[in-house]
């Protein structure tokens, strides 16, 4: 007897993204094998979601801008169907602090100074005691850049970066790095991984002079072969996600410092971009992947 098909959610939001065309291949290889899905908003409260086998998160691209229902979502959603990333996996990555467990696991990151919310910070104090000429701040909760200001040496008003980053703790928790000044010609490298397996690789590479490399702000990406140093580093880190699986599905984002060595920027398993327009054989494994929940 033929195995009853499953019902299939890709949690979307209402948003258009130009982000479509990296989804599309995923969305042909579930039609080539007869799988039944739907893209439902996760913001649509008329959506049953228990109607559902399976809902996989993929493209709720403004999850950052009401983190606390989306993450009332989540437990909503796993209540009542199988829900990937699993829930505990959502919460965890939802909030940049999980590059601390990162760097405890011995992932290579980026140094970073945490502000919490309703701190009042003297940035050049901590530049000072850093030894730090450049940085970044960027928030705990975020996506393409948001909230994000660069501080280089020279060039930018010390006076003007504290009060972007004083103004912001006022209502959410911040951070601060180094600025690595090699993502303006290095790019940043990402490594896509379905159940901890990394299938592809792609390099994105901001507009001259910038450093932020989303398609938003004017970035390019380009397919990259992949790179088993990199790929050792991207299962060291999705290996620190809860769970004793890996993620079905996990973007490893990697910058490089000023000796050329490999840092993790971000591990991406809530609703990355996984570049499927510059691999489609990597969407059928993801669509297998996806099929095989079914099966469990």
């Amino acid at each position: 007897m033929p195995m009853k098909a499953i019902k299939i959610a890709l949690a979307d939001c209402s948003q258009e993204h130009i982000g479509k065309q990296t989804e599309r291949p995923l969305w042909e290889a579930l039609k080539e094998r007869g799988a039944e899905f739907e893209r439902p908003d996760w913001e649509d409260e008329s959506v049953d979601w228990a109607s559902f086998d399976v809902v996989v998160v993929r493209t709720t691209w403004t999850y950052h801008r009401a983190r606390e229902r989306f993450l009332s979502w989540v437990g909503e959603v796993a209540a009542v169907t199988a829900l990937h990333n699993p829930a505990d996996v959502l919460v965890w990555n939802s909030e940049k602090s999980y590059l601390k467990d990162l760097e405890a696991a011995g992932v290579p990151v980026a140094p970073t100074v945490w502000f919490e919310r309703g701190d009042t910070v003297d940035l050049a104090r901590v530049m000072e005691g850093r030894g730090w000429s450049s940085g970044l701040i960027k928030p705990l909760v975020g996506a393409v850049a948001s909230d994000t200001h660069r501080l280089r040496e020279g060039e930018d008003s010390a006076g003007d970066a504290e009060a972007f980053l004083n103004a912001r703790l006022k209502d959410q928790a911040m951070m601060l790095q180094p600025y690595l000044a090699r993502v303006e010609s290095d790019g940043e490298v990402s490594v896509m991984l379905i159940e901890g397996e990394a299938t592809h690789a792609v390099r994105k590479l901001a507009v001259a002079g910038d450093y932020r490399v989303q398609d938003e702000h004017g970035g390019k990406d380009q397919p990259v072969d992949l790179d088993p140093s990199l790929v050792a580093l991207s299962k060291l880190a999705t290996s620190v996600a809860p769970g004793a699986e890996p993620p079905l599905y996990a973007r490893v984002d990697f910058l490089f410092d000023d000796e050329g060595c490999a840092l993790v920027n971000e591990l991406e398993v809530i609703e990355p971009m996984l570049f499927f327009q510059h691999s489609p054989g990597a969407a059928a494994v993801f669509a297998d992947a996806i099929l095989g929940l079914g099966r469990v």
